[in-house]
């Protein structure tokens, strides 16, 4: 249903965060006698106008520690600070300007405080009295840049910051400074504005999204949390592959690495619905994740666990990890969606939760879970939303209804199917879903195969990705008695979607297709591993039967047929 998010390779990401340059440091001047410690500093300058011993002092004792600082010294006509990065910096450089705003209103027109910023960021050597280096004269000369009340930052500070995030961000393109031959480039930054309200397009009303936030490092000096990006990053890519999901880009969630930021801040921002993140740590070889899946509405935590893994297996590619975690976030989303399909009124439920529940109800086959999946999709057509998916679902829902025995009129499903899918086909003809549905309906009820086998291959030249498309292919291939063909779209099937919360259906159906390509023993492999999800499915048991007695198994055979009665009688 969605197209792969755009990523940076991994080598783009070990060299984005480990490949910082040092800066030859002007140390002139610097007395020997200090205790000198060098580090990459955002160096603010502060000019100030008017009477503001007051002022100065609420600075340094409240906002430079709020904002993890350091007050270097007062500068006669204004201030020379400090921070350890630049969102601390800017941070804090917001915030005076806003406590000079409130000191300026009980103040008379002749004693107002202005201010003139600059920030620049760089490698310079601190002690106790000084910060000395190529920081703190661009950043005084970028302050001359500014008009009052203003902050001018340089390209290194506005590399470090996200738009809209931070702060309000304008390119003043390449500006002359004086004492300085290059042109500068710098931009004005202001308050950010308004949180966003994100616009989702009118399909993505059917699936949830989710943002997965870089892992965090428990100790951040080792590797600089450059195996946190890559997890996030093979999170991300997996999570892609999922129709049932719609997957925030890792170059917007990376945004948020190491903030403090709540639930409801991402939800304004990124439009998720579900946050996955976590910390990490590693030893020699080992590496152990923390990890937690919530929803940003309510802030609930859905799932957490501890997972540990070979390190370098997870360096390399091969990360059992990440496969154990996607399983675990699937399953927590679906769940969460159908329980609250169930535990709200139909008006306040959103289409996707509608659809989730709905879809997974159906998968359930007891006939409780059955019936109310229909309830669920109808509500979501009445509701006048003009989409094709819930159409085709419900047509979806008849076929299943006369397969497994519980069609008080089988002739009348069968009609209701075939309009089902011809009203979605109207809406979009192109839609990938609705033609493979399309094709179920004249397999399996119409015995239309010619039909068929057109609508699937339409289905999967609309989306060469399109699972069930392969996976009901396969079917029909069985049924014409073309095993390899058959087989050979099955276990193409399986391999598009190993996650899929509907696994025992698409197992089920590759029995199907084990079965005609004479491939007993992988038809009963197949068979078993979809029974011990859903015991329910006729289609399985039939299968089951079928290859067991190829093998010989006879007694065994005779008692899946019996099973299949029970569920069946007809």
């Amino acid at each position: 249903m969605f197209g792969m998010v755009e990523m940076e390779p991994f080598g783009a990401v070990r060299t984005r965060l480990t490949g910082v340059a040092m800066a030859e440091l002007d140390l002139s001047g610097f007395r020997s006698e200090h205790h000198v410690a060098w580090a990459r500093r955002a160096i603010l300058l502060v000019n100030i106008v008017g009477a503001v011993p007051d002022f100065v002092d609420h600075v340094k004792k409240h906002i430079v520690p709020d904002h993890n600082g350091r007050f270097v010294k007062s500068l006669g006509d204004g201030m020379l600070l400090d921070f350890t990065d630049v969102r601390s910096g800017i941070s804090a450089a917001l915030a005076i300007q806003q406590e000079c705003n409130r000191a300026n209103s009980v103040r008379t027109a002749d004693r107002q405080i202005m201010l003139r910023t600059g920030m620049e960021v760089s490698d310079v050597a601190v002690d106790a009295y000084d910060a000395l280096g190529r920081g703190a004269d661009p950043a005084a000369r970028l302050a001359s840049l500014a008009g009052p009340g203003e902050i001018v930052v340089s390209q290194h500070v506005h590399d470090g910051l996200t738009a809209n995030l931070d702060a309000d961000i304008e390119d003043l393109g390449d500006c002359r400074v004086r004492g300085i031959p290059e042109l500068v480039r710098a931009y004005r930054v202001g308050p950010p504005g308004p949180q966003p309200k994100v616009d989702l397009p009118s399909l993505d009303e059917f699936v949830p999204s989710i943002a997965v936030v870089p892992f965090a490092s428990r100790r951040a000096a080792t590797d600089q949390g450059v195996i946190g990006e890559i997890l996030a990053e093979e999170v991300i890519r997996r999570l892609s592959r999922s129709a049932d999901l719609k997957v925030v880009s890792r170059l917007s969630t990376t945004a948020f690495s190491g903030r403090a930021v709540s639930l409801q801040e991402i939800r304004a921002h990124l439009g998720a619905d579900y946050v996955l993140s976590g910390a990490y740590r590693t030893s020699a070889t080992r590496l152990k994740l923390d990890v937690e899946l919530a929803e940003t509405k309510t802030g609930r935590i859905l799932w957490s666990e501890s997972l540990d893994d070979d390190l370098a297996g997870i360096v390399s590619g091969e990360q059992e990890l990440v496969g154990r975690l996607i399983a675990a976030v699937g399953t927590a989303v679906t769940a969460r969606e159908v329980l609250r399909s169930r535990a709200q009124p139909l008006p306040t439920l959103k289409a996707y939760t509608l659809m989730m529940g709905a879809v997974s109800l159906m998968h359930r086959l007891s006939l409780p879970d059955f019936e109310e999946s229909r309830r669920l999709l109808q509500a979501l057509i009445d509701r006048g939303v003009r989409h094709p998916l819930p159409i085709a679902w419900l047509g979806n829902w008849h076929v299943l209804r006369v397969q497994q025995g519980w069609s008080d009129d089988p002739q009348r499903d069968t009609y209701l199917a075939s309009e089902c899918t011809k009203r979605a086909l109207d809406m979009d003809p192109d839609n990938s879903l609705a033609l493979a549905i399309n094709g179920f309906v004249h397999v399996n009820l119409l015995k239309r195969f010619d039909v068929a086998l057109e609508s699937y291959e339409r289905a999967l030249a609309a989306n060469p990705s399109n699972a069930l498309a392969w996976l009901l292919k396969g079917t029909l291939h069985a049924f014409k008695s073309e095993g390899e063909q058959a087989i050979g779209h099955a276990e193409r099937a399986l391999s598009l979607s190993p996650l899929d919360p509907h696994r025992y259906f698409y197992e089920s159906l590759a029995a199907i297709a084990a079965v005609a390509a004479g491939r007993y023993r992988r038809a009963l492999e197949l068979a078993q591993h979809s029974l011990r999800a859903n015991r329910k499915h006729t289609s399985t048991w039939r299968s089951l039967a079928v290859a067991q007695w190829q093998l010989g198994r006879f007694d065994d055979a005779r008692q899946s047929a019996q099973e299949l009665l029970k569920l069946q009688p007809s």
